[in-house]
């Protein structure tokens, strides 16, 4: 509404007396809206395009409504154990692609394929996620593992797996499929030297070697 008001500010005669009136119930939405009062905001700026889009039918002015563009979703999934440049390279390769949905393994999940717990919680390894600038969002997969589910919720344009996952690309294109979504799946960038478990023995052997 802002953007088409001020392309509408040379307009003259009549049609100048409208565009202010427009401009009054747009002004008079943003105050109700401060105020939770949402129906009447509706109406008020429901009021404001009326009064535009009567305008531009009458050739009085001359403007196009700004179309809200879909951005591509990008769905990444993955551990995220003591986060190191390896994940921040990973997922800005992904935001590179679009806007990333990123689910995080349950705690069970990770114990149930390594054998062993995650030194970080799920919620802490959720929440470490959540605050990296290219996430646009991140949340706890299920457990047990349902990529199903997971595929409905964030109906993704690509799925984007890292180097090391390559072996789900199959598994998750015959998913993707079954629910008749259009899901292009990728591999990452193999990214050498970093890794979570590589990070964790260089922790023990410094703790080792000063002890």
């Amino acid at each position: 509404m802002k953007q088409v008001l001020s392309e509408l500010v040379g307009v003259t005669g009549n049609a100048a007396e409208i565009v202010d009136l427009a401009s009054r119930y747009a002004s008079d939405a943003e105050w109700y809206l401060s105020r939770n009062d949402c129906l009447t905001a509706l109406a008020c700026i429901s009021y404001a395009e009326g009064l535009l889009d009567a305008l531009r039918l009458e050739g009085k002015v001359s403007f196009s409504w700004p179309s809200q563009v879909r951005r591509t979703k990008v769905l990444v999934g993955g551990v995220f154990d003591i986060l190191h440049p390896g994940h921040v390279e990973f997922l800005a390769e992904a935001a590179s692609l679009g806007e990333v949905y990123v689910v995080v393994a349950r705690d069970e999940t990770v114990k149930q394929s390594k054998g062993r717990y995650p030194v970080l919680s799920e919620e802490e390894r959720l929440k470490l996620v959540r605050s990296l600038k290219p996430v646009h969002e991140a949340f706890l997969g299920e457990y047990p593992p349902n990529y199903h589910q997971v595929l409905l919720r964030v109906k993704p344009d690509i799925i984007l797996l890292g180097y090391d996952q390559a072996w789900l690309k199959e598994v998750i294109e015959s998913a993707a499929a079954r629910l008749g979504l259009k899901t292009s799946v990728k591999i990452g960038s193999k990214l050498e030297g970093y890794s979570s478990t590589l990070l964790k023995e260089k922790i023990i052997k410094g703790i080792l070697s000063n002890t």
